[in-house]
């Protein structure tokens, strides 16, 4: 198994994270995409880890009804401790029920003392109140959490308003409780008129800011976070509100309520790569893929970045493999552990030697000339005539995955923006399984994505219209295979 967890059969979606005792329980939806085989609906599933690397599966933690029952798919909802009982509130959805003038969509509950075996409560049902100008079948994804301010219990669902543009109706309702039995559905919590709806609410605290996590999919399939120093608002987007690119969705986050040491807790962010259909570069996103998990932290305006976790590059060798530069293009010079190519109103590349399945990349890298264009060179044939691309691009401030020779005029690109500035150096890390790729920028920004049609090749660097200069260049292999 590679460091992107998936089910041996099918895939994964919708991670639910839950934090206990220092190890970290993923629940999750699992598709096996074959449901003549198998039956239609989701499950939740539930593995567990401590290091990201390694995983315990638990099996089958909440099954699907039946197909006239309510949760004939169960899906997304959280994990909730309360009293040494530990609680999950879920949602049952089933088209079918349309046909019975019932809501597709409801919140349903379970009970565990272990967190092993679940209990369905079958009394339990909330349904979207159509009188408080709420759509009754987009109602799921119920985020529980304790205001200890006002000795309440909260719930924030995914929905919709009932009235306005369509695609700009979704709002995140709210819902109180003082027993978590009886809840009482008020006014939204969010309603900003911006996205057809915001899947996945999720709510975390990191010293005096708060933080509003949700997914989207009407104009960009993103993970945003909104942050407020108060539950009442307001809830303000920062430069940059996203935790990653198209390739990453349905993020929910989870941490240890306190640190090791007296140090702030570390709290990570658990979302899923899509695969693509036909295993195919230009095949459609599909739902659902492999976990990525990335390190949240905290930047001095409040503002969150993300890094790869230290225990997902504790996975790999400590002794990197030597790197020798071969140009193909241009004039590259190597003195002992820096690399450099002048490319001034050129294109440069070099030839790194072959590039490993399953390893993780780093390497410092220092530019000059406000036009010029740069990154790795992933998989390429020997010509270095196909490839993929790691490429920044400071005159537009962002990060790119790309492929090279493009289809026609169609852009294969998938970018990130990336603060970037001359004669600062960007330290770079990629890690990469088999078709999956995650690029983490200056520990500050992370991007993920997919590569099918070329599963081996060559890794190179490139230059455009500039001078590059490499440092510490790094080639590191999976230390141990779970």
């Amino acid at each position: 198994m590679g460091v992107f967890f998936k089910p041996d059969i099918g895939v994964a979606g919708d991670f639910i994270p839950f934090c206990h005792d220092g190890k970290y329980h993923l629940f999750y939806l699992r598709d096996w995409r074959d449901p003549s085989r198998y039956g239609e609906g989701t499950p939740w599933w539930h593995v567990v880890t401590s290091d990201f690397v390694r995983f315990e599966d638990w099996g089958e933690s909440l099954p699907r009804g039946g197909s006239e029952d309510q949760d004939a798919w169960v899906f997304t909802g959280s994990v909730f401790r309360h009293r040494n009982r530990f609680h999950i509130f879920y949602t049952g959805h089933n088209p079918r029920m349309r046909e019975k003038s019932r809501p597709i969509e409801v919140v349903m509950h379970a009970t565990s003392g272990d967190l092993r075996t679940w209990k369905k409560d079958r009394g339990f049902m909330i349904e979207a109140p159509e009188a408080l100008g709420y759509e009754r079948d987009d109602w799921r994804d119920p985020f529980v959490f304790r205001d200890s301010s006002r000795k309440r219990f909260c719930m924030l669902l995914a929905a919709r308003k009932n009235a306005g543009p369509s695609r700009r109706r979704g709002c995140i309702a709210l819902a109180e409780s003082r027993d978590l039995k009886k809840w009482k559905v008020l006014e939204p919590f969010f309603a900003p008129d911006q996205y057809y709806t915001h899947e996945c609410p999720d709510l975390a605290r990191i010293g005096e800011w708060r933080y509003l996590i949700f997914s989207t999919f009407s104009d960009r399939f993103l993970t945003h976070y909104r942050m407020s120093r108060s539950l009442r608002g307001p809830w303000v987007a920062p430069w940059c509100d996203s935790f990653d690119g198209r390739a990453y969705y349905a993020a929910k986050t989870a941490g240890p309520a306190v640190g090791k040491g007296g140090e702030p807790a570390v709290r990570h962010i658990f979302g899923w790569l899509p695969t693509r259909a036909g295993e195919k570069d230009d095949g459609a996103w599909q739902w659902g893929g492999n976990l990525v998990v990335h390190q949240i932290w905290q930047d001095s305006d409040g503002a969150l970045m993300v890094r790869m976790p230290e225990s997902i590059r504790g996975a790999f060798e400590a002794d990197a493999r030597p790197v020798k530069v071969r140009p193909v293009l241009g004039t590259w010079r190597q003195r002992e552990d820096v690399v450099t190519a002048d490319a001034t109103g050129r294109f440069s590349a070099a030839d790194l030697g072959e590039m490993p399945d399953d390893c993780l990349l780093e390497a410092c890298m220092n530019f000059r000339g406000s036009s010029s264009e740069w990154g790795m060179i992933l998989r390429s044939d020997s010509s270095f005539e196909s490839c993929y691309q790691i490429r920044f691009e400071p005159a537009r401030q962002r990060m790119v995955f790309d492929r090279w020779p493009r289809p026609g005029d169609q852009a294969f690109v998938i970018e990130r923006p990336l603060r970037m500035e001359e004669g600062r150096s960007v330290t770079v890390r990629a890690l990469v399984s088999g078709s999956c790729l995650v690029i983490y920028a200056n520990d500050r920004v992370a991007l993920s994505a997919r590569m099918y049609d070329r599963k081996e090749g060559r890794l190179g660097l490139f230059v455009s219209n500039g001078f590059l200069a490499v440092q510490d260049m790094a080639i590191r292999l999976r230390r141990f295979r779970p």
